[in-house]
């Protein structure tokens, strides 16, 4: 199974930009703790995209996303303004789980509602980086995918 994890708006910026809500931890730095938990699982293969376009991730969702037996979406904050976002995760049928390193429901009221939420089978917040690794576990143990001792 293929899991695209995907990154919306700034998050190419992770690590630099405001690190005491974002942390330290790069996107090149998460990618590679998310392939460590994939060779954690048999048959389990993990793809990324990041985009600062909310066209190119509608794009990447509806050809690469189709073929994917999951999807990890952080979509930065079109997960807050975007309804053709929403749409797309909803007409792809694909599990999709909606990640924010910080609790969006904390902060200030225009983050604390998702759009993307309702068409998602879960949500992680707050957690940081880890919320990707747990998406992914998700993910995999969702398709039934066996660890590796």
């Amino acid at each position: 199974m293929r899991v695209l994890v995907m990154n919306g708006p700034n998050l190419n910026l992770l690590g630099q930009r405001e690190p005491e809500l974002y942390g330290r931890d790069t996107l090149a730095t998460i990618e590679a703790r998310l392939r460590d938990v994939a060779r954690a699982f048999s048959g389990l293969q993990v793809g990324f995209f990041q985009s600062n376009s909310e066209g190119a991730l509608i794009d990447t969702l509806h050809g690469e996303g189709r073929a994917a037996g999951g999807i990890v979406i952080n979509p930065g904050g079109l997960g807050h303004t975007s309804v053709a976002l929403r749409d797309a995760v909803a007409a792809i049928g694909i599990a999709t789980i909606e990640v924010h390193l910080t609790n969006i429901h904390a902060r200030e009221p225009f983050r604390r509602r998702s759009l993307l939420a309702g068409a998602c089978v879960g949500t992680i917040c707050g957690l940081g980086a880890l919320g990707y690794e747990f998406a992914l576990r998700a993910l995999a143990e969702r398709a039934g995918l066996a660890a590796i001792s």
